[in-house]
């Protein structure tokens, strides 16, 4: 790290150049961000996808709906809410440029009572659907037999992308003015409290700017737009606050050339070692083949990449240009040595009674933890959506009214090695109907057979060489066979994101028949994302808990430490998982009862995880430093501790304000992640970091730095310390 720390003092006026031109070319490309953002990031290559093409390109399903809820107005006739419904689908139809329009009427069980509803069809999303949508709302407005709302996938998604950036604003709105109070209280002045603050929006302007250019070759999930600003923040506040610390001691008693070199080797080696592990963890998501993971990982590896670049480029090149004005505009008298006297005292007292004080953290741990075994997971859907928004209301409206929620719909597409029908494949078919139907799941199924009213192949044959019956029948059929492939829906007798509907379309995925088989519909996508998460996430999780061993490891010169700090932080984790199922699902402390939403427990891991040893790095380095001096494991436990905590302490808080400030927030994924993330820092800052860690080195001794140097004689090392 000398030869580094000399290099980046020398090049500090080029850095600080570089980082302005950085900063004004990725920030006009920042701004740009929200436009190439679209979807909730669940989608991943597989049957499902690759069915729902085929129903597309073979089946005439369209690409994407827009669902027109319409409710009729007080003294409007019947007769006359259908004619005015008929008419606007028509209108709509032609305005947009749809490719068609379900009209609803009494007869397709479309209307019910004073409400009715219609759907837009659009064959290709050309990236026109807004202005097509904004047309369509033209012609709401000037209804007035009937009241129109829209809903719908395209109209939920950009609404979600709305709720986003707002969610965004409101955050920072929070969380940047507390985060500024909180920097004040641990340096005492405005010029070392704005630092981190810089240095933060920097890396979050920088890293949307980057993100942008990764549109043309994958999905962007909207909810990109809040994760980067969540860990950019967040992180880079936390390096700066560690970094200037540092800096703050070391220009007390050397020059301002020396104090940068000496932060750089010490304080920047910290930032290193904490960000890879941060990196690795959300590495870790890049098994999990589905976008929004990719999405979070990607975006946040280049979060925190560019975090540890400009904490060791851009800080110290400004650093060293402020010399010992970084103490100006002191607001707050702080007191360093008082400060570090409490903190001595307290960790004095802890390690006088570690069995103690590491039963009770234990106690409370897994406490926190029981209501895991209750956890339900799901894929957030339009309930994410806040109530306010009118897409939301409607398509609410729209499920109580005219969706059975006790009942789910696979779809099949059976693919033969010759026409469907041929006199083989059309028998096959007809047993394969045969087959679901005897399926104790299933309550319905639609096909050629149900549409004709045929009962076999044989049957549906003769009607067809008849002409005259087969004019007739040809719209059917058209409607269920397409050369090679033939269409079957399958009615389940249970809720589309029942664990049963799931199992169904495993068992049939895996069934041996003469057709290739494609199957899709909601419970097709879930079991695929479910199964995706299941499978791929343990290898992650391998990634993460190796490389982050062996990272310790070698940062630390011991085999214990690192073990330890997995151990501790993965029990931490899972009394987070405990603490969120209680408030969210169970609807504790005001909060509306809802599911965990399934990325959940996969993005707290990666985030927190690499954060929470963010600390562990901060704090046992400066153990490491005082251990490599004097020998003595508990004068190293208690003086690292005193010299940190502090510190660490208003950095975990900064992260837990940043992050929580999100739990103000509407959409409710983003709502969960910001109190998780919280909870877990504040867990980890406090039972962590205050009882367990101080309590455990004293249980452990010497044998925490097993592997680390030989031995040398502690009283001349403490000798040595003195002098």
């Amino acid at each position: 790290m000398n030869k580094v720390a000399n290099a980046l003092y020398a090049s500090r006026k080029i850095l600080l150049i570089l980082w302005i031109i950085l900063i004004v070319g990725f920030g006009f490309y920042a701004a740009k961000l929200p436009s190439v953002l679209g979807g909730n990031g669940f989608e991943m290559k597989g049957m499902y996808k690759d069915t729902e093409q085929l129903l597309v390109d073979k089946f005439d399903v369209s690409e994407a709906q827009v669902i027109v809820l319409f409710l009729k107005k007080d003294g409007v006739s019947d007769s006359k809410f259908q004619q005015t419904i008929a008419q606007y689908m028509q209108k709509a139809k032609d305005k947009s440029d749809a490719s068609k329009v379900d009209i609803p009427t009494a007869s397709n069980k479309m209307i019910k009572g004073s409400t009715a509803y219609g759907i837009i069809h659009f064959n290709h999303d050309d990236g026109t659907m807004d202005k097509r949508v904004e047309k369509i709302r033209t012609l709401s407005a000037e209804e007035k037999e009937v009241s129109v709302k829209l809903t719908g996938g395209p109209i939920i998604e950009k609404d979600m992308n709305t709720a986003s950036q707002a969610d965004l604003a409101k955050a920072e709105a929070i969380g940047i003015p507390v985060a500024l109070v909180v920097l004040l209280l641990a340096f005492g002045g405005v010029v070392a409290a704005a630092i981190p603050l810089m240095i933060g929006i920097v890396t979050v302007v920088t890293t949307m700017g980057v993100v942008y250019f990764f549109h043309p070759y994958t999905e962007l999930s909207i909810f990109i737009l809040n994760v980067i600003p969540m860990i950019g923040l967040a992180l880079s506040i936390d390096f700066a606050l560690l970094f200037i610390n540092r800096f703050k001691e070391e220009i007390q008693t050397k020059s301002v050339e020396q104090a940068i070199k000496i932060t750089i080797q010490t304080a920047g080696r910290s930032v290193i070692f904490s960000g890879l592990c941060v990196f690795i963890g959300l590495a870790g998501m890049l098994f999990i083949q589905v976008d929004i993971f990719q999405n979070v990982a990607l975006g946040g590896m280049a979060v925190v990449f560019i975090a540890v670049f400009s904490a060791l480029t851009l800080l110290p090149s400004i650093l060293a240009i402020l010399g010992t004005c970084i103490n100006r505009l002191r607001i707050l008298k702080v007191s360093e040595q008082g400060g570090q006297s409490r903190w001595r005292s307290f960790a004095t007292f802890v390690m006088k009674k570690p069995v103690t004080m590491t039963i009770v953290s234990l106690i409370i741990l897994l406490v926190a933890l029981i209501p895991v075994r209750d956890m339900h997971l799901e894929i957030p859907s339009s309930e994410a959506l806040p109530t306010k928004y009118e897409s939301r209301q409607a398509f609410d409206t729209y499920n109580d009214t005219f969706i059975n929620k006790n009942t789910a719909d696979v779809y099949f597409v059976l693919e033969a090695k010759q026409d469907m029908l041929n006199e083989k494949p059309l028998t096959n078919a007809f047993t394969f109907i045969k087959q679901l139907k005897e399926d104790s799941l299933v309550k319905q199924v639609d096909s050629i057979s149900t549409a004709l009213n045929v009962k076999s192949s044989d049957q549906l044959q003769a009607m067809l060489e008849n002409p005259q019956i087969s004019a007739q029948t040809k719209p059917a059929v058209d409607s269920f066979i397409n050369g090679h492939y033939m269409l079957i829906k399958a009615t389940l007798d249970t809720d589309q994101n029942s664990d049963q509907a799931k199992d169904f379309v495993r068992k049939w995925k895996d069934k041996r028949s003469p057709f290739t088989f494609h199957i899709g519909g909601y419970p097709k996508f879930e079991q695929e994302i479910f199964d995706e998460i299941y499978e791929k996430a343990p290898y992650g999780l391998a990634l993460v808990l190796f490389s982050t061993y062996v990272i310790l490891m070698i940062a630390f010169r011991s085999v214990l430490i690192p073990l330890k700090a997995i151990i501790m932080n993965i029990l931490s984790l899972t009394a987070t998982f405990g603490l969120l199922v209680w408030l969210f699902q169970n609807g504790h402390l005001g909060l509306t009862e809802s599911n965990i939403a399934l990325v959940l427990p996969v993005f707290v891991f990666g985030l927190v995880f690499g954060l929470s040893m963010d600390y562990e790095v901060f704090l046992i380095s400066r153990i490491h430093e005082v251990y490599h001096q004097t020998r003595d494991n508990n004068v190293a436990t208690v003086e690292g501790l005193a010299s940190t905590s502090k510190i660490i302490t208003s950095a975990a808080l900064i992260m837990i304000v940043i992050t929580g400030a999100f739990a103000f927030t509407d959409v409710t994924p983003v709502k969960q992640m910001g109190v998780g993330i919280a909870l877990a820092i504040f867990i980890d800052a406090t039972i962590v970091r205050m009882l367990l860690v101080p309590s455990l080195m004293k249980l452990l001794g010497d044998a925490n730095w097993w592997f680390f140097t030989k031995k040398r004689d502690k009283s001349s090392s403490n000798e040595q310390l003195k002098s």
